[in-house]
């Protein structure tokens, strides 16, 4: 009976306290439960969304004690609160992982203004380093709109100026990484280069430097910064490159590598100076290439072109062979610097041509023009006659001519008659060329309308319309310029315009090409207009001839036609 009585009682008492639970809740509504909660918790960081409080109340016959994490006992009937984040608390100093919550949620704001808003709260409780890592954010995501500058609103904003006067007045409490990307971040985002805030970071970077105390990666992103705030010739700038040339490659990123790739390429006046280094350097990048991205691969391609390293053929070569894989996941811009850099160095692979063949022929209607006419230069000069990418091409032209310039329509045309090819669709792509000719022909450079022209008349689509115009005065004037006489080149193509009128359009009776504008012979030392001979079947040609004349004296190659050939 005792227990009995005992148990009612805890029942009742039970009872009596959801009674005064609920009716405090009536005199003091939620509301003013978040207000007392905002008022104890007193976040560091303003969340963009204030997460929901949790209230709960138990029941007598409930354990008197609820636990959230099993650790921590709250008394029951009593209201909980959901916990802070460490990050959230100024009392406590941030930890490692209180840095990385920090970085990843401003990693994943989209504009300037949630970064702003995100930090505006306490932001003279926050660490110099989160600090900067905020201004470096917005930069990047105003960098990825697209805009050169920072916009005006942003700059005047009262949160941004006082990150600004935070890195300026502090620079020396800055990690050696976070002190170099944030001056790179405002670089890249054409800060003035005068401005206070970068001085104070140039200054601050040079005082560390001078030290040695900066590491590999760091003076890399300092390097390039460098360059675009003062030029390739600034004096901290070959201090930069001095400590990187005593460090041991080795102890080099992939991403370290390419930063120094870029750092030389634009220091071309002084590779001499640097060309040991380089020469070290090239042989250390045959190590990496397995690990580069495509747009490291471009880059490092960019730069040998630009530094001209001709010595460098072995790393050309094995960045063409992972080039293959990548052919997909270039963007235009990339594409164009590898194709530029293998036109330059002569190299040519068939698996690179066969992977390139099969990427312009799925994608060539949305490649950029400047892309398509890098691809038929790379045919034209290798002589590879591809067919998928050649009827590509055409069907591109077809679509799109408006989108080409003079310059990239000779590139497109070229190949067509050096190749001797004509795509399926030969008719609709003559006439689409000769239309825009016939639009545009003043806009067209003289050599350059004569070279495609010249392309036309070698797969027999002979330019009768306009004939007459190139072999007029006033044409040939212009094709002159201010030089004193024709070259050789632009000589032999009127030559064999003009004998193509009198050989293959005897119907032609319009103006003729002027006696002294006629070359004896296309065969040149420096550049031949005709198509050189197999040495293997010259070869052959040459025993069959002497088996049956009985001696060599009595034939004789390289004799000129009539018509200025060669036999």
């Amino acid at each position: 009976m005792a227990l009995i009585t005992l148990w009612r009682n805890l029942c009742h008492l039970s009872d009596f306290r959801i009674h005064r639970a609920l009716a405090a809740l009536k005199n003091h509504p939620v509301i003013h439960v978040h207000k007392v909660a905002e008022e104890r918790l007193c976040p560091w960081f303003c969340s963009p969304q204030a997460e929901p409080l949790g209230v709960r109340f138990h029941h007598g016959h409930s354990k008197n004690f609820h636990s959230e994490n099993r650790n921590d006992l709250h008394p029951a009937g009593e209201p909980v609160f959901s916990q802070a984040h460490d990050w959230d608390r100024p009392e406590q100093s941030l930890t490692s992982v209180d840095e990385q919550t920090f970085y990843r949620r401003l990693n994943s704001f989209t504009s300037s203004e949630e970064v702003l808003s995100f930090i505006s709260c306490k932001l003279q409780a926050l660490p110099d380093a989160l600090a900067a890592g905020a201004l470096q954010r917005i930069c990047e995501v105003e960098r990825k709109d697209g805009e050169e500058k920072l916009p005006k609103e942003i700059r005047k904003n009262r949160v941004f100026q006082a990150l600004c006067i935070r890195c300026e007045q502090e620079p020396s409490g800055l990690p050696d990484t976070v002190l170099v990307t944030t001056l790179q971040a405002l670089t890249l985002s054409h800060v003035d280069p005068h401005s206070s805030l970068v001085l104070s970071l140039v200054a601050e970077c040079q005082r560390r430097l001078k030290g040695g105390g900066l590491e590999v990666h760091s003076l890399c992103i300092l390097g390039e910064s460098l360059i675009k705030l003062q030029g390739p010739g600034c004096a901290t700038l070959e201090l930069v490159m001095c400590q990187l040339e005593r460090e041991k490659l080795e102890e080099f990123t992939p991403e370290d590598i390419v930063a120094l790739y870029r750092i030389l390429q634009a220091c071309t006046e002084k590779v001499g100076q640097h060309q040991a280094f380089l020469n070290k350097l090239n042989n250390f990048a045959l190590s990496v290439v397995y690990s580069l991205s495509p747009t490291s691969m471009s880059q490092i391609l960019s730069a040998l072109v630009v530094l001209d390293q001709t010595q460098a053929l072995p790393l050309v070569i094995k960045l063409g062979k992972y080039v293959v894989r990548h052919i997909p996941h270039f963007t235009n811009e990339e594409l164009r610097k590898v194709l530029e850099a293998f036109i330059y160095f002569g190299h040519n692979d068939r698996f690179f041509t066969k992977a390139l063949e099969q990427h312009v022929a799925s994608v060539c209607l949305t490649l950029d023009p400047e892309v398509v006419s890098k691809v038929t230069e790379y045919c034209s000069r290798k002589r590879i006659l591809s067919k998928p990418i050649l009827d590509a091409v055409a069907e591109t032209f077809v679509c799109q001519s408006e989108k080409f310039s003079p310059h990239q329509i000779s590139e497109l045309i070229e190949p067509f008659g050096k190749l001797n090819y004509l795509p399926p669709n030969a008719s609709a792509f003559f006439r689409k060329l000769e239309n825009t000719l016939l639009t545009h022909f003043n806009y067209f450079p003289p050599k350059t309308l004569l070279k495609i022209l010249h392309s036309c008349s070698l797969i027999e689509c002979h330019p009768v319309n306009f004939m007459a115009k190139i072999f007029s005065p006033y044409f040939l004037q212009k094709l002159q310029g201010e030089e004193s006489y024709l070259d050789r080149l632009s000589l032999a193509q009127l030559t064999q315009l003009f004998l193509t009128a009198v050989l293959e359009c005897p119907f032609y009776k319009g103006q003729k090409l002027l006696p002294k504008y006629r070359v004896k012979s296309f065969l040149t030392p420096c550049s031949s207009l005709e198509t050189p001979v197999d040495f293997q079947l010259y070869k052959f040609v040459k025993i069959g001839l002497v088996d049956l004349l009985g001696a060599r004296l009595y034939f004789a190659p390289k004799v000129l036609t009539p018509y200025c050939y060669t036999v």
